[in-house]
């Protein structure tokens, strides 16, 4: 299984980014996939999350802002970033994991499980910065 992130980089505040999530090998076809950012001296913060049903999770800082997608023939998952913030700076992560009923949500505990059945990429850069 991989998880593979990109389209990180350098972004001036107010303007856009997408970052893509490449996964392959998954095993189960009901899942929960999601983006997660880590922050410089923040913690682990959960953004938004889809499940393959579509349906969608946010958290409050950046509903409004943030798109989740998914494309299903390309086994990709997006986050299209719009008015971003120097705040949105840090590492950027997607993961999967199986779908259980009600728990695909960004404070879910699925995410807390080190279990064989979640996968994590390696992450990709964002710096917000004028």
């Amino acid at each position: 299984v991989q998880l593979v992130e990109s389209g990180g980089g350098l972004v001036q505040p107010g303007r856009s980014l997408r970052l893509s999530c490449a996964a392959s090998g998954l095993t189960y076809s009901s899942y929960c996939m999601g983006w997660f950012r880590q922050g410089t001296g923040k913690e682990h913060e959960g953004l938004a999350t889809i499940d393959s049903n579509g349906r969608v999770n946010y958290a409050d800082s950046v509903k409004g802002r943030f798109t989740i997608s998914q494309d299903n023939a390309k086994n990709t998952m997006y986050l299209q970033m719009n008015s971003l913030k120097p705040e949105d700076s840090g590492w950027f992560y997607c993961a999967s994991a199986p779908l259980r009923p009600g728990q695909c949500t960004v404070v879910s505990e699925i995410w807390d499980d080190d279990g064989d059945d979640n996968h994590w990429g390696p992450g990709t850069q964002v710096t917000v910065s004028s």
